[in-house]
């Protein structure tokens, strides 16, 4: 808690040094770092919907692989001025603000049209303001990264997966924050923190026995090349946000904001529905590379890793009444 108190102030000192008056009157430069490569859907729709869509006012720039600004240092990129766009999550959110843990926990969004209805909502404002105010940056729409499963070195035949328990000694690559590790610890597996860069060698080597990700993204990274099974588990309804400068934001005019936010949105919604498609398509795929596709026993997996956000250090920084909501929007 410390260090996240620390880095915060020294953010929220960073983003008051940036200030200055709203000009807006040249071309401006819109670097976005991301992880991801230049064929994921979120890089794709950035590149071909947004970039286009601004093009009248700014030159839209992107950097893939982590090859700009290092992996889980592009808010604070952003936030110092080094950086106009990322592409960023709520588990890498929750490490400033812990509020945004509720937003990577397991089972919480229900599909990707639940997570445009929570984003939409007026519950996510306070949440908005927060990450404005302390970090400056504006998350201006939200991206659904797809439905996180289980993909493991073993087979189906050496290791079903149908409850947690059957996940007791693997390691399971995570991202290596706290909000991912405990997610990990609730799947009943032992989460392993790594690069995403890195992945692919660790399971080709055996360093970790298996990483949970989308469909999209295990064929995107080729990692069914080093894997023999997926379980279905749907764990997480995976969201990026887009993420932006606000001091760029401020420094627009009106309509060139207007212009960014719905290039924003329509970049979102066009990754949304090309994400759900090829979901649909991946699973043969698969198969017929020689996968194990199969589904668990996702009630079993439902009510343990919902029990273990109970009085954890996660939920108690959630605002109250706020998962209630959510829930409600995806009845």
């Amino acid at each position: 808690m410390t260090l996240t108190m620390t880095r915060r102030m020294v953010l929220a000192l960073s983003v008051a040094a940036m200030a200055t008056p709203a000009l807006a009157q040249d071309k401006i430069t819109l670097r976005m770092s991301t992880p991801a490569s230049e064929t994921d859907q979120r890089s794709v729709a950035l590149a071909s919907v947004f970039g286009p869509a601004v093009a009248g006012f700014a030159t839209y720039e992107p950097y893939y692989n982590a090859s700009l600004i290092a992996q889980n240092s592009e808010l604070e990129a952003i936030s110092s001025g080094d950086l106009e766009m990322s592409i960023t999550s709520a588990q890498e959110l929750a490490q400033f603000f812990n509020e945004f843990s509720i937003f990577a926990t397991g089972y919480v969004h229900q599909s990707a049209a639940h997570q445009v209805a929570v984003f939409n909502d007026p519950l996510m404002d306070p949440f908005k303001k927060k990450v404005e105010d302390e970090l400056g940056v504006k998350l201006l729409s939200v991206m659904y990264l797809g439905r996180r499963h289980v993909n493991l070195r073993q087979s189906k035949a050496e290791r079903t997966v149908m409850t947690p328990a059957d996940l007791a000694g693997v390691n399971l690559r995570m991202p290596g924050t706290d909000a991912w590790q405990f997610l990990g610890k609730a799947l009943g597996a032992n989460p392993t923190p790594m690069a995403f860069t890195e992945i692919y060698t660790a399971l080709q080597t055996g360093s970790v026995d298996g990483q949970d990700n989308p469909l999209p993204t295990v064929v995107d990274a080729k990692f069914y090349e080093v894997t023999k099974q997926v379980a279905l588990t749907s764990h997480l309804v995976d969201l990026n946000y887009i993420a932006f400068s606000k001091a760029v934001w401020d420094k627009l005019t009106p309509e060139q904001q207007a212009t960014v936010q719905q290039a924003a949105d329509a970049a979102a919604e066009s990754g949304r529905q090309k994400q759900l498609a090829k979901e649909e398509e991946l699973v043969a795929f698969l198969q017929g590379q020689g996968l194990d596709i199969y589904e668990p026993d996702l009630k079993a997996f439902r009510e343990h890793v919902q029990a273990q956000y109970v009085g954890s250090e996660f939920a108690k920084s959630w605002p109250e009444g706020v998962l209630e909501k959510i829930n409600a929007l995806g009845n």
